[in-house]
């Protein structure tokens, strides 16, 4: 598409020195920006917008073959509309236990039941046990 680099930088520069510099005729520049997309530029991007929002339900996991699936559309035609949008599909993360209940080790008793008030000076220690965070 030879009037793309144009229409993005039609702030910076004059159009007439665009059109010069890339070889492009004024008057063909113009007519492209007011002609209305082709059929098959118009059904692109319905298909893109579907596939984006089938995408986004899916919560980004779904692929091309699994999109494809879904909308009842090619292959090739699903992974051409995800690459050109730039989208990916990503592995769902995996379950991983990080507390082990199930054990025979004497497990302390919670003596203040969540209330951290205090009469006297020394009366409620606490702590905390996380893993305090990496200054960058």
């Amino acid at each position: 598409m030879k009037y793309a680099p144009m229409k993005a930088h039609e702030g910076e520069f004059r159009e007439r020195l665009m059109c010069r510099v890339l070889s492009v005729s004024p008057s063909g520049y113009y007519a492209w920006r007011s002609r209305k997309p082709s059929k098959r530029g118009q059904a692109r991007e319905a298909l893109d917008a579907k596939v984006k929002e089938t995408f986004a339900a899916r919560k980004g996991r779904d692929g091309s073959p699994r999109l494809s699936c879904r909308l009842g559309v090619g292959r090739r035609q699903e992974a051409q509309s995800l690459r050109r949008q730039g989208l990916r599909a990503k592995a769902a993360k995996k379950f991983k236990a990080t507390t082990n209940s199930n054990h025979s080790l004497p497990v302390a008793e919670n003596l203040l039941q969540q209330d951290f008030t205090a009469q006297r000076p020394n009366q409620v220690w606490v702590g905390d046990i996380s893993v305090p965070q990496q200054a960058a």
